[in-house]
């Protein structure tokens, strides 16, 4: 069968767009081709920073005849509806209808239309137009001639007009065979604004610029590769890894891995080289994590680490910071974006002063030349950052200015960090137009954490002081010019100038846990101050019902609110968030965070839905409920309470459904039986007992207990009639039965446990 290859080769593309661009290129294709009754084996895109390219294997030669039915009016419809089903169905008289008889409906006309199957390259040509002209880049540019006014002219170019082709870059050229394995491929010649589908690409735009004349995937990618262009980009990053690596061990050190790094510069080489920068070994006294920014970001280079020196993985930095950030105001149009990265490493002096820089060229001078350039750049930049380090440890000039903020909070202004927070409140610095500034967030938070502390078991004059300092680094110049280093600059200065390490902890961790793979908090000042930060933000914007919506959430709070669950249930917090929620809405949203993590952990969703009640508030509480119904269900013990228990259960709903009376309490002058007597028994001492282990938060045993109620139902319900035809005796015993799912209900709602 005969494949398909496509290629779409422009200017650079940005690598942030470069992978899902090549998605949706796949996608469009496929889709219409299928929509166009063609059908394929398989299909794979690829991209680099020049071009997209799409292989299709499989592909049918030719769409099938379709043979469609299209029913229309009885046959003594008027006229003018007639006349509507022919031209609807392609007819051009009623004699080329067919009448069809129903016995119901009498007479109608039916039209038989016959669809000849089209060619795939027809078709594929007839396709691809559209899905150039319209391809959903997030941001793209026209181009060419028919981009300028109709009439003007500029370099002997005539402007056409202004319904140029829109792509993300300048369109340079394309690409598009169609045939098998052994047979000569076709070109399908379609045009967009006067670039003509052709069997012709080109290579690395220095190396080897020259035409290139391609038939099949094959011999496309192998004569790419001699042109010095490395098509798939997961082989991209294999060899920058690699290499660098390997460059990195041979000179004594250790590659600081980067995902998001490495997905960023094999996005912007189609023919990578790896090289060695160097910087002074004086700039190695600015953190880590600065050094590692500041490389990143400004060169997209990779730091490294002398060899066997093992770097921390947490705590330097925070991940998936997204939304809801502080360092400008929350109510921004445009909200932080998230960065997602592997945490920077923590600590100084554990980088080297080289780093790996990527070339998209094989430079003759064995790269001299490019290293020196980068060199250049990273002292540059490691001498603001250094500067940046040094400012943020020194005396604000205006100290003068700040002494009433630093009454409000307890500030001492001979202290750096305190100096900061001092300016942040008196900037008077916005956090939400409707939630007044970052100080007044502060000292909601303080308040707050006043409340949390003796409940997490913290220490409440070291919450106090790690809440008010929580929020300072937003004004170093670290921050300022890395906001992605918030918390973790704070926890640096906060011990330089001699804080409590459970402080400088708290400040670096109180936005723990970014995500659902980021680390929790583990010292109690720090979960009290995080717990705190996450519940302010959550009930703040919801007093202002600014609430998450559908897939809306620019504020980041269902992630505050996982936050706040997986805080309480990794850390044993028991905490009534009633208390502190204050509204029913926040904690059913609280509810839907908790039922994600323990699906999440591995819970099944009829046994979360069987503990947890609208008003429960301690997670806790109900996660060990899930955790204990979760082993005990599937015991023998369990198979029991749950039959007998459904048994009771599912007959007292019936009758109260249908408005049967039930007793308000069992009465004994009423139980005429053995098996009931013994029934009513049997509750008696089981809800005795399962009441006991529940106070003793035992649920295994409550249920235990419980279970034992599975052969007195039994009998009950084969020796007994619960609807007898006294009416006194018949709501007695349905109040047996109310006491059975009463007893049950303190553990779990058994009713909603499917089995």
């Amino acid at each position: 069968m005969p494949d398909l290859l496509l290629e779409l080769r422009s200017e650079e593309i940005p690598a942030r767009m470069q992978r899902k661009a090549a998605g949706d290129l796949k996608k469009l294709v496929t889709d219409a081709l299928v929509e166009a009754g063609l059908t394929y084996e398989g299909a794979r895109e690829y991209w680099t920073p020049r071009r997209l390219a799409l292989d299709i294997r499989g592909l049918t030669g030719r769409s099938a005849d379709v043979r469609e039915e299209k029913k229309g009016p009885r046959v003594d419809a008027p006229e003018k509806a007639i006349e509507g089903f022919l031209r609807g169905a392609g007819l051009s008289d009623v004699s080329q209808a067919q009448v069809v008889s129903d016995p119901k409906k009498g007479d109608f006309y039916v039209a038989f239309i016959e669809k000849p199957g089209r060619p795939a390259e027809e078709i594929i040509a007839a396709v691809m137009p559209g899905i150039i002209r319209d391809f959903p880049w997030p941001k793209s540019m026209r181009s060419g001639s028919a981009s300028m006014p109709r009439g003007m002219s500029y370099g002997g170019i005539e402007g056409k007009g202004s319904e140029s082709l829109r792509w993300v870059r300048p369109l340079q050229s394309i690409v598009c065979t169609f045939g098998t394995e052994n047979d000569e491929v076709a070109v399908i010649p379609f045009e967009i604004d006067g670039i003509v589908a052709s069997n012709i690409t080109y290579g690395h735009r220095f190396h080897a610029p020259e035409a290139i004349t391609v038939r099949r995937f094959g011999d496309y990618v192998a004569s790419l590769e001699k042109a010095k262009v490395v098509l798939d980009a997961e082989r991209r990053r294999q060899i920058i890894v690699q290499d660098a690596a390997n460059l990195a061990f041979a000179n004594g050190l250790d590659l600081v891995e980067d995902a998001d790094l490495l997905e960023e510069v094999s996005g912007l080489v189609e023919y990578p080289h790896v090289l060695l920068g160097t910087f002074e070994e004086d700039f190695l006294s600015i953190p880590a994590e600065i050094i590692r920014l500041t490389i990143k970001t400004n060169q997209k280079c990779f730091v490294t680490r002398p060899h066997g020196v093992h770097l921390p993985l947490e705590g330097g930095g925070r991940a998936e910071r997204a939304g809801g950030g502080d360092t400008a105001s929350v109510a921004s149009d445009h909200p932080t974006p998230a960065l997602r990265s592997d945490p920077p490493p923590q600590g100084e002096g554990v980088l080297s002063n080289h780093f790996i820089l990527v070339s998209n060229i094989e430079a003759k001078d064995g790269g001299k030349e490019i290293m020196h350039g980068n060199g250049k750049v990273v002292r540059a930049r490691l001498s603001d950052a250094l500067h940046f380090w040094k400012r943020d440890q020194g005396d604000l000039p205006d100290l003068d200015t700040l002494k009433a903020s630093a009454a409000k909070f307890g500030l001492d202004l001979k202290k750096p960090l305190d100096q900061r927070m001092a300016k942040l409140d008196a900037l008077n610095v916005t956090f939400h137009a409707k939630l007044g500034t970052q100080g007044e967030r502060v000292a909601r938070i303080r308040a707050l954490a006043r409340e949390l502390a003796p409940i997490v078991g913290a220490d409440a004059a070291l919450v106090d002081r790690a809440v008010v300092l929580a929020k300072a680094d937003l004004r170093t110049e670290a921050v300022g010019e890395f906001p992605e280093l918030q918390g973790v600059m704070g926890r640096k200065y906060a011990l330089l100038q001699g804080e409590h390490e459970s402080v400088a902890a708290a400040i670096e961790d109180h936005y723990k846990p970014q995500g659902p793979s980021d680390r929790v908090p583990d010292d109690k000042v720090a979960i009290t101050v995080a717990l705190a930060d996450k519940l302010d933000t959550l009930t703040g914007f919801w007093a202002i019902d600014e609430k998450p919506t559908g897939s809306k959430d620019p504020y980041a709070l269902r992630r505050a609110a996982l936050g706040v669950v997986r805080i309480i249930l990794e850390r044993g917090i028991r905490i009534g968030l009633s208390s502190v929620a204050r509204d029913s809405d926040l904690l059913s949203f609280f509810h839907d965070r908790l039922k994600v993590y323990l699906r999440d952990q591995g819970a099944r969703h009829d046994i979360i839905d069987a503990v947890l009640t609208p008003e429960a508030d301690d997670l806790l509480m109900v996660a060990r409920r899930a955790e204990a119904l979760t082993a005990f269900i599937t015991s023998e013990d369990g198979i029991n309470l749950l039959a007998g228990t459904k048994r009771a259960t599912q007959l007292l709903a019936a009758e109260e459904k249908k408005g049967t009376v039930v007793a308000d309490a069992v009465s004994d002058a009423l139980l005429t039986l053995d098996a009931e007597k013994a029934l009513y028994a049997a509750i008696r001492v089981a809800t005795a007992e399962a009441a006991e282990a529940v106070a003793k938060e035992d649920f295994r045993s409550a249920m235990q207990a419980l279970s034992k109620l599975r052969a007195p139902v039994d009998t009950f319900f084969d020796d007994v009639l619960v609807n007898d035809e006294d009416a006194a005796i018949r709501a007695n015993r349905l109040a047996l039965l109310k006491a059975i799912r009463e007893a049950t209900g303190t553990v779990a709602d058994f009713s909603k446990i499917s089995g």
